[in-house]
C-alpha cells in the first residue's frame, strides 16, 4: 500500500505533499452526458423548458464547479484554475457535456475537470426532471491530460462511447 501515494503506511489516507513539485501548464478534458426523451430534447432545442435556459445554466455551473473542487473532494489540492471551457451539444438523445481545464499549478486537474462535467450534468437534470423523470446522467470520463511528470495521455478511441463520436 505504500506505494499509492495517498495512503500511508498504517492503510490511512492523508493529503499528499506536493510543495517540490514544481509548477507546470496542466490541462484536462472529461465528458460525460445527459440522456432524455426526445421531447425533452426538442424544448432544450427550442428553449421552451419552463425553468429556462437550460444550457447557460449548465456551461456556469460547470465553471463553477471547476473551481471549487477542493470543496466536494477532501483529499483534492487547492489549485488556480486558470481556465474552464464547458462545450454542450444536443445530441437526438440527450446533451453530451465536454469540459476542459487549464492549470499552471503543482497538481493536475483531472477531478477538476470531471467536477465540471458532473456538476453541469447535475444541473441539467435538475432544471428538467419537472418534465422528464427518466433524464440520468452517463458515461463521464477522463479524455485527455497534458502536463505534469506523467506527461500527456489520451483514452484510446476504443474505450471511447459511440455517442462521443456524434456530430
Amino acid at each position: 500500500m505504500s506505494g499509492f501515494n495517498h495512503l500511508r503506511n498504517d492503510g490511512s489516507a492523508h493529503m499528499v505533499d506536493v510543495t517540490g513539485k514544481q509548477v507546470t501548464a496542466r490541462q484536462a478534458t472529461a465528458i460525460g452526458r445527459v440522456t432524455c426523451a426526445p421531447a425533452t430534447v426538442a424544448s432544450l432545442r427550442d428553449g421552451s423548458v419552463p425553468k429556462g435556459d437550460v444550457l447557460a445554466v449548465a456551461r456556469i455551473a460547470g465553471v463553477a464547479a471547476a473551481k471549487r473542487t477542493p470543496e466536494l473532494l477532501p483529499l483534492a489540492h487547492v489549485i488556480g484554475v486558470h481556465g474552464c471551457e464547458i462545450d454542450l451539444q444536443l445530441l437526438d438523445d440527450g446533451v453530451l457535456i465536454q469540459a476542459t481545464v487549464r492549470a499552471a499549478d503543482r497538481t493536475g486537474v483531472e477531478m477538476e475537470a470531471l467536477t465540471a462535467v458532473t456538476v453541469a450534468a447535475l444541473s441539467i437534470v435538475d432544471m428538467i426532471k419537472g418534465v422528464d423523470r427518466t433524464a440520468a446522467i452517463r458515461d463521464c470520463m477522463i479524455v485527455a491530460k497534458s502536463g505534469g511528470r506523467s506527461g500527456d495521455w489520451q483514452r484510446p478511441l476504443d474505450q471511447l462511447p459511440e455517442w462521443a463520436f456524434e456530430d
